[in-house]
Parts: structure tokens; C-alpha cells; sequence
């Protein structure tokens, strides 16, 4: 994987040269995938600063790909942008089933490839770069359009913390703050009530927001995609829990994560979508199995689309800032096809195309598992 630290000394005036040489004038940005905290920021950030530092036009493309597909487009300038930094959500509006590459129409059910339609809006609207606010499924569309001669920056964004070649993604800490704050309040219920109580939470196949909250919430058991867990081994250390004094076990799982030698719960499949396969429903798969296990009540919780909205707390809005800032410069000074990162604490950028369709997930040597375990946390293994 290339990397390149952003070039730290450059001046407004020699960003400006070097943007007039290349000719950039107009640059589009769109927000694709799940809704998230701190899209706005993002957006915020790359407009003001393209605004600010280059005299840039800003165009806002509605719905992810799709308003490229159906070329709905607007300018964005300072008025547009002032005081959303502290909403949730995108006043884009997003879209996570267009794939231009596989577009299927209203009212159908083919799949056509529609990549010539938006190469036709991008060059109607004078776009000359595009600026693309995404996870690894819009990352791997934009990487199409790369090859195409489209020059696009990234902005990793997603909840789950899964994209390749970054530490963290922006949305990830509120995420984990909404999920620590629900495992915090059902621990008075399960004292309350000598239960056990199981907490679902997103992720997908990255088990990063299960891991996060449920050290921060003071989760017994914590069960996610990367490591398989063997349900007899979770009733018994719920069962010793008991017998040690412990009337109540708190248990956070990941929706992705799956039995020893079992599959995944699946809550349904879409074939209109790029991603099909929705996951969910593992909490009470898994609360039923261990009351039948231990003999102990235990209920189920499913955090769902709680955690993607609201306001984003600071670290977000932060990042979100550093993101989208970094990606306006970045492609100022002449890069192409490239994706702003942060690596070991400094936004640095790698070759867009290195993020797709690919995920980052939890590996077995990740510090705070070893530090999780350290405590006494049960990964069913």
C-alpha cells in the first residue's frame, strides 16, 4: 500500500497556483452508504475550505451515485453549510443502494450498468473532480470511476470501523458512545432483576463497535464476527458468574458474529441491493439459548439504527473537520485517486483503490482484547 503524508508547508497561494494549473474549478461531493454521524462535518469542512482557500465552485450531489445517475445536483456555498456541524445525518441525503455499476430502476428488477450515464452528468456539470464521503462499498464504486479518469478523493466514513488502509473512520466513536450509554442502563436492569441481558449491536462483519462498547460499558461477555464463539462455554462462565455472587451477566454482541461451526443470523435478504444480505437478529437468538442453557431469565436488546443517529459527539465532528479539510488540499495539490486517512495519529492518504472491497476487521493480537480478557471478559472461545 502507497502512503504519503499531506504536505504540511505549502501556502494558500502556492495551493492556488497549482489548482489554476491543473484547472480545477469545479469539484462535486456526495455522501454514500448508511446515514452517519458527522457526514455534515465533512461536508462543512470540504466546502468552506475549497471555498476559503481556492475560490472553488462546490457542487452537493443528492443521493450518493444516484445523483449522478439521475443528475440531480446543487451548489453548496457558506449560507448552505452554516450550523449544520452539529447534525446528524446529511443534508445530501444518501443513498446505499445505487451502484451505477449494477443500477436497477424504480419499478424493476434488472440491473443495468449506467457508468456512461454518469460520466455524461459529471462532464455536463463541468465537474472536475469529485469528492466522495463513503465506506468500502463507496469507496469501491469510486475506485470504477477512477479508472475511468475520474479524479476522486476519499473520505472514509462508517460506523463499523471496517475500511481498509485507516485507524478510524469518523461516525465509529458515536457509535460506540450510543452503545456504551445502552449498556450502561440495561446494568440496572439486569441487577434489578438477576437477569441476564443481551445487547446486539452493528458491525456487519467487524466486530470493532462490540469491542469498543463493551469494554467501555463493562460487558461480562463480549461476542464478535472475528472470533467464533462456543455457546456452552458462554453459559458456563455466565453460570460461574452465579455462583461466584454475580446475579446478573451483561453480554454485547456483534450482529455478525457467529457459533462455532454455525452461520451468521440473517434478517433478510435484498437481491435489489449491492449489499443483500442484511444482518440482525442474533440478540434473541442468543438471550433464548442461554436462558435455556443456565436456567437464567436473560433478555435481548437490538440497538439497530439508534447508533447511526443524533448528534455526533466531539471526536467526530473533530474528525469528520480533519477529513474533510484534508481531502479539499489534498486534491489542491494535485493528487488523484487517493484517500485521506489517519495512520497512527496523523491524516496521512493511500491509494483509493487500496480500500476496495476490502474490510478491516478485529485481529486476534488487537490490544484491547488482550486488555478485555485481562479483566475477565468471556469471548465464547
Amino acid at each position: 500500500m502507497s502512503v504519503k503524508t499531506l504536505s504540511p508547508g505549502q501556502t494558500t497561494a502556492s495551493r492556488g497556483a497549482a489548482a489554476m494549473s491543473r484547472k480545477i474549478r469545479r469539484v462535486g461531493v456526495l455522501t454514500g452508504g448508511g446515514d452517519c454521524p458527522g457526514l455534515n462535518a465533512v461536508i462543512r469542512a470540504v466546502t468552506k475550505s475549497a471555498l476559503n482557500c481556492y475560490n472553488l465552485e462546490i457542487v452537493g450531489i443528492e443521493e450518493g451515485f444516484l445523483g449522478l445517475v439521475q443528475n440531480r445536483m446543487r451548489p453548496l456555498n457558506n449560507a448552505a453549510v452554516s450550523n449544520i456541524l452539529t447534525q446528524g445525518g446529511t443534508i445530501l441525503g444518501t443513498n446505499n443502494r445505487c451502484n451505477p455499476r449494477a443500477y436497477v430502476a424504480p419499478g424493476t428488477s434488472e440491473k443495468r450498468d449506467v457508468m456512461d450515464r454518469c460520466m455524461e452528468h459529471i462532464q455536463a456539470q463541468g465537474l472536475d473532480a469529485l469528492i466522495v464521503i463513503g465506506g468500502d462499498g463507496t469507496m469501491s464504486v469510486a475506485a470504477h470511476f477512477v479508472r475511468l479518469g475520474v479524479n476522486c478523493i476519499g473520505v472514509p466514513k462508517t460506523i463499523d470501523n471496517d475500511l481498509m488502509g485507516t485507524d478510524i473512520t469518523f461516525g465509529f466513536a458515536t457509535a460506540v458512545q450510543i452503545a456504551t450509554e445502552a449498556l450502561d442502563r440495561v446494568h440496572t436492569t439486569a441487577a434489578s432483576h438477576h437477569r441476564v441481558m443481551v445487547v446486539e449491536v452493528m458491525g456487519r462483519n467487524a466486530g470493532w463497535i462490540a469491542l469498543a462498547a463493551g469494554v467501555a460499558g463493562g460487558a461480562d461477555v463480549i461476542l464478535i464476527p472475528e472470533i467464533p464463539y462456543d455457546l456452552e462455554k458462554v453459559c458456563d462462565f455466565v453460570l460461574e458468574r452465579q455462583r461466584r455472587g454475580k446475579k446478573s451477566s451483561i453480554v454485547c454482541v456483534s450482529e455478525g458474529a457467529t457459533p462455532v461451526g454455525g452461520k451468521q443470523v440473517v434478517s433478510r435478504v435484498d437481491p435489489t441491493s449491492p449489499d443483500p444480505i442484511r444482518l440482525g437478529g442474533v440478540g434473541p437468538v442468543l438471550a433464548a439459548q442461554i436462558e435455556q442453557g443456565t436456567g437464567i431469565e436473560t433478555r435481548a436488546t437490538i440497538l439497530g439504527h439508534i447508533q447511526r443517529g443524533g448528534t455526533p459527539v466531539a471526536a467526530d465532528r473533530i474528525l469528520g473537520t480533519q477529513f474533510g479539510n484534508a481531502a479539499a488540499h489534498l486534491l489542491m495539490t494535485g493528487a488523484e485517486g487517493r484517500l485521506v486517512v489517519m495512520q497512527k495519529g496523523e491524516i496521512r492518504d493511500v491509494e483509493l483503490i487500496s480500500a476496495e472491497g476490502k474490510q478491516r476487521l478485529v485481529t486476534p493480537d488487537t490490544p484491547l482484547i488482550r486488555a478485555a480478557r485481562d479483566v475477565e471478559t468471556c469471548f465464547g472461545d
